[in-house]
């Protein structure tokens, strides 16, 4: 982007500028962007993730974690929250994923409710989510769109790890360097029976 609106550049850091600005004067801010309506662009953009979270599998397939992230979890609706899209260097996309706890209990309408712990293990949550994303991947067969694996996290984002960030959103990567060992989990070679396997 330029314009009016958008900083020149960094006082006295010439290193910074040459990595935030192009050849010619425009802010590069790392951010994705696609058009709201690709057929009048004049509609303007949206914002579709983080360039920096993408990452490329063993076959060289790059993944765009911010649509599968956004899409993914909109299939799963209304059981998962938010997510972590995993596989970088790995030969599958799996995903970490916090729980909607509302509508985890709409889910198994349980008559007080229950803990984050306790719905990451309810056979009814499993199923949904197992199922809603077996129905993602049927759409979505691609190795960079398809999850071969989900493992439901029982608990919150954590601020005090800096997963989410000053604007609320999830910091991708320091929530994976967090998670390592449930990363790694989802990538075991026999999975253990918290990993869902999708189908």
């Amino acid at each position: 982007m330029r314009g009016v609106s958008v900083t020149p550049g960094y006082w006295k850091r010439p290193d910074l500028n040459a990595a935030a600005f192009d050849d010619q004067g425009f802010y590069r801010p790392g951010d994705a962007v696609r058009f709201v309506d690709p057929n009048d662009v004049t509609k303007g953009i949206e914002f579709d993730g983080r360039l920096a979270e993408d990452f490329k599998l063993t076959t060289g397939t790059w993944v765009h974690v911010g649509a599968v992230r956004v899409s993914a979890l909109a299939a799963a609706s209304p059981a998962l929250q938010d997510a972590i899209v995993a596989g970088e260097n790995r030969e599958f996309v799996a995903m970490l994923a916090w729980l909607n706890v509302a509508g985890c209990q709409s889910l198994v309408g349980a008559p007080t409710p229950l803990t984050n712990a306790e719905l990451a293990r309810h056979p009814l949550v499993r199923e949904h989510v197992r199922r809603t994303i077996a129905r993602w991947n049927v759409e979505h067969g691609a190795s960079s769109t398809r999850i071969a694996r989900v493992l439901l996290l029982p608990d919150s984002p954590s601020i005090d790890a800096n997963e989410i960030t000053d604007k609320g959103y999830i910091n991708q990567r320091l929530a994976l360097e967090h998670r390592r060992e449930a990363v790694d989990a989802l990538f075991s070679q026999q999975p253990d029976s918290n990993i869902i396997v999708i189908e």
